[in-house]
């Protein structure tokens, strides 16, 4: 029997694609799965609008919510209230995240280190968000600086806390072969430390945004003329219930592609984790 050997990369690049389309399709088929919950609520939300079963200038119909978002995007000013908003978060984001990294990083490494911040850190973890704005607002004023700190302090936590607990679970046994097999520091961190804390560490990033979003709504309370926040605001001020719901969808989309985004990045680097496959998806494999 003769081996074909000129054919082998053909073959390859056959099987890979063959392993993407139907990687393609699994994708696609979640996100419709993930739409059906959605999409039945509204139509049931819609029929109960019709029966009359809540008070219209309490629970407007979708419709209205529509098109009161429709009427925004015309005019411009939902684009830039997304805008406004995105951008809050993101640089708030960014500051926390980069703290948390850095500090989980110096607490984890060092045990002396963490003697001194962890139990700092742990006390104002237990600070409730609110708690933060009048404070920050005699630092820092009603403008940009105190909205984006708030937004980071919410974002610090889940990412410190996360990465710190990867860190600590990372097998004791990798390191001590590293060590055999003679690997310095910056080898060490970069082939058995950083693979082993980065599941935890994306975990803790989605966490972190997802609070990013929620703490952006405070801190656009704190005297903002523009962004989702205000948006719900002046709703509640001019009495129109759509325009708050407007907003709480706004922040539930804008908010699934951000962690959508987060999560491809992860996918894509932890590829070779058995977690990004159900448990039905092992059994068959």
């Amino acid at each position: 029997m003769s081996i074909n050997l000129t054919a082998t990369p053909s073959g390859w690049g056959q099987a890979g694609r063959r392993r993407r389309r139907p990687a393609l399709l699994r994708h696609t088929q979640r996100w419709l799965r993930g739409l059906l919950l959605p999409v039945a609520g509204v139509i049931i939300w819609h029929i109960l609008t019709l029966v009359q079963l809540f008070p219209a200038h309490l629970v407007p119909p979708p419709l209205l919510i529509l098109t009161d978002i429709l009427e925004l995007a015309a005019d411009g000013a939902l684009f830039t209230h997304i805008a406004v908003t995105g951008w809050r978060v993101v640089i708030g984001f960014a500051l926390g995240a980069g703290c948390a990294t850095l500090l989980a990083a110096i607490a984890g490494y060092s045990r002396h280190a963490r003697d001194y911040l962890d139990p700092s850190l742990q006390a104002l973890k237990a600070v409730p968000s609110l708690a933060w704005v009048p404070i920050f607002i005699l630092w820092f004023g009603i403008f940009e600086t105190s909205k984006v700190t708030l937004i980071a302090v919410g974002v610090f936590f889940p990412v410190y806390l996360n990465l710190l607990s990867g860190i600590d679970g990372t097998d004791r046994k990798l390191v001590e072969v590293g060590r055999i097999n003679g690997l310095g520091r910056v080898d060490m961190v970069r082939r058995i430390l950083l693979p082993a804390t980065l599941p935890a560490y994306f975990t803790g990033l989605r966490a972190g945004l997802a609070l990013g979003w929620m703490f952006v709504i405070a801190a656009e309370l704190m005297g903002a003329s523009e962004g989702l926040g205000f948006l719900m605001l002046d709703g509640q001020m001019t009495g129109r219930p759509s325009i708050i719901i407007a907003a709480l969808v706004l922040f539930a989309i804008v908010g699934k592609l951000s962690d959508t985004a987060i999560t491809a990045v992860s996918e894509r680097l932890l590829h070779w984790r058995d977690d990004n496959f159900s448990l039905q998806e092992r059994e068959h494999a």
